[in-house]
């Protein structure tokens, strides 16, 4: 699977981690930046990482900063993004089976490297299940596109 992945500064420790562990897992990685530890800003890579995957709708998305808040409001401002900020491994095999999410945001100074790890591979690992949650995610389209 490709995976677009972006950070800040707060974010790249996790994220160079996550990519590593991608890259094991056979999965084609693209990271989009940011690629240094002085202070940057997040909406930038949210920004680049949403567009890609609204590009290739196949591929998923990873954006990490600090808390994980800050970029997943941002890429959730693009109209078919659904970033979901997810703390465990359940919240992430729900936001992909419910809400059909196709960007994963963590906090890098929240989320530990093994639990990220945990979260990840759920993520990856889970499909929309459709039915009534079709619905669901068709009204929050609906909403954007109003």
């Amino acid at each position: 699977m490709k995976i677009f992945a972006g950070s800040d500064h707060g974010g790249l420790s996790l994220k160079k981690h996550l990519l590593k562990r991608l890259q094991e897992w056979g999965h084609e990685v693209v990271d989009v930046g940011t690629y240094s530890f002085e202070s940057c800003d997040y909406p930038d890579y949210a920004h680049a990482v949403a567009e890609k995957v609204l590009a290739e709708p196949e591929a998923k998305g990873l954006l990490v900063c600090g808390t994980g808040i800050g970029i997943s409001v941002a890429a959730n401002r693009h109209p078919g993004i659904r970033a979901a900020l997810c703390h465990c491994s359940v919240e992430a095999k729900l936001a992909r089976e419910h809400n059909n999410a196709n960007i994963l945001a963590l906090g890098g100074r929240i989320i530990g490297d093994i639990l990220a790890e945990e979260i990840l591979q759920m993520f990856l690992n889970s499909e929309f299940t459709g039915g009534r949650h079709s619905r669901r995610v068709e009204k929050i389209e609906y909403s954007e596109n109003q």
